[in-house]
């Protein structure tokens, strides 16, 4: 009471000790597990695991499990066991039974219910659901709705003919549904092609080249179906996963085919009118029909032929003119048409090319037509003319420029060659300003040879400070280097 401390502070522990006043509670309301159809029982599908707040070290918190109804119960009520204390879920039900294709669903609900006190009647439960979805494998082979498929189709058509349809009891959704057609005999040229359709999972027969009546009326294919997965190991492909499809081509009225095409024709141009060309050589591909064939003319640019339209001979109509712009390179086309009198009649078109070889028959003329020289002989009093024609090799070049056969006129002009189509003009004395005319003769080398004979106009200008002035024989003025500069260039050639 006199306030002396006797005794130093105690410490009292206090243990509190657990009430079991928390369930067990599942982390999800819902689970989802999956299992493989003809899973061996046993066989572990998901695990459930609740949690206890209580203390771990007593019953408490001691959970036990157990599956207290399972929808639907068919085809028995006991699908699936738990493991009371670990929450593994296996399958009861044996193998073949477990299959998806003859079980009322592929989806399991079960209610799982957790009780604590280690499964005491007195414990606390908690409850969560699981679904398990029975997953499929290709444990069916496709299987034709038909052992025999029938189609027709037009020769030279192309394009789906055929749908082939299969049965598959497997999930359509997975690899173990889907079809892969082949074709494994009858097609050895590679005329269809067979896709699936993944909308139904059809076979969409196709001809890609088109078939020939004439060749062969019917086709005989013999068709497998397989899975995009492989089969299960103890499932085959059997013969109801193979069909026959009849493939019937109809004739169709095809035009008729020229041979050669194009033809190729040599004559020499200028030959007479009416002389013979060739013959057009059409055949009819329905040789199984008697059809006939007539001729025409389609296109010929020139109006230079005609065919007659049963035998199909073309003749001239016209002279040939290798020179004609409608000649492009020494060839010349023309497009005839066939046409047979099948219902309805058919055409086809082919091409004549005549080759023509080339005649001297242009004579070669003077270019260019008007040339210039100072009227003072001892300026520039030289020109360069050249000659030219329409002919080619060996009717043209070397060419001869001459004066004209007129008396005295070489006393004024003199021609001299400068090479095979070049020569040069040159005035040998002063001439008054104005525009003469000199007459030249001009020949080709063809045998025989064809000869022009023609005028040279020639305009003499007065000539000062290297300008030429032809205001009294023409408007234009020439600078005589540029004059120059084009002699010494053809003096190089």
């Amino acid at each position: 009471m006199s306030g002396k401390l006797l005794e130093g502070p105690v410490d009292l522990d206090v243990y509190v000790i657990d009430q079991n006043d928390n369930r067990p509670i599942f982390r999800e309301s819902r689970y989802s597990g999956e299992v493989l159809e003809g899973s061996p029982t046993g066989t572990t599908v998901m695990t459930m695991t609740a949690f206890d707040a209580d203390d771990a070290n007593t019953d408490n918190a001691v959970l036990r499990y157990i599956i207290m109804r399972q929808s639907p119960e068919k085809p028995s009520p006991n699908m699936f066991y738990i493991d009371p204390e670990r929450g593994d879920i296996v399958t009861v039900i044996s193998p073949s039974l477990l299959d998806r294709e003859t079980l009322p669903t592929t989806q399991y609900e079960l209610e799982i219910v957790a009780k604590d006190m280690a499964g005491s009647e007195v414990g606390l439960t908690g409850t969560a659901t699981a679904t398990i979805t029975i997953t499929d494998r290709n444990d069916h082979a496709p299987e034709f709705t038909h052992s025999l498929f029938q189609a027709a189709v037009d020769e030279d058509s192309t394009g789906v003919v055929l749908n082939l349809t299969v049965d598959d009891r497997d999930d359509p959704a997975t690899g173990a549904c889907r079809a892969v057609y082949s074709i494994i005999n009858g097609d050895p040229h590679q005329s269809f092609e067979i896709h699936t359709n993944p909308d139904n999972n059809e076979g969409m027969l196709s001809v890609v080249k088109p078939l020939d009546y004439e060749s062969n009326i019917f086709h005989t294919l013999m068709i497998k179906v397989e899975n995009e997965d492989p089969l299960v190991p103890d499932v085959i492909y059997g013969p109801s996963s193979t069909a026959t499809v009849y493939i019937t081509v109809q004739d169709v009225n095809e035009g008729p085919v020229f041979y050669p095409n194009p033809l190729i024709i040599k004559t020499t141009e200028n030959i007479p009118v009416g002389s013979f060309v060739g013959i057009l050589n059409a055949t009819d591909p329905d040789y199984r029909q008697d059809q006939s064939i007539r001729f025409a003319g389609l296109r010929d640019p020139a109006g230079w032929l005609n065919v007659n339209p049963v035998k199909g001979m073309v003749n001239t109509t016209a002279t040939l003119d290798r020179e004609s712009h409608f000649v492009h390179n020494n060839h010349y086309s023309a497009v005839f048409i066939a046409t047979d009198n099948g219902n309805p009649p058919a055409t086809g078109t082919g091409t004549l090319i005549i080759m023509l070889q080339d005649e001297n028959d242009n004579a070669p003329y003077v270019f260019p037509s008007v040339v210039r020289v100072c009227e003072d002989a001892k300026e520039v009093n030289v020109a360069v003319i050249g000659a030219r024609d329409k002919d080619i090799y060996p009717n043209t070049y070397p060419f001869k420029i001459e004066l004209g056969k007129q008396p005295g006129l070489e006393k004024t002009w003199k021609v001299s060659r400068i090479n095979e189509t070049h020569s040069q003009i040159m005035l040998l004395h002063s001439l008054k300003r104005a525009n003469y005319n000199v007459p030249l003769t001009l020949s080709d080398s063809g045998i025989p040879s064809l000869t022009n004979n023609t005028e040279l106009k020639v305009q003499v200008c007065t000539c000062k400070k290297n300008r030429m002035d032809c205001s009294g024989a023409a408007t234009l003025q020439t600078n005589l280097l540029l004059l120059c500069l084009l002699t010494l260039s053809i003096f190089c050639l």
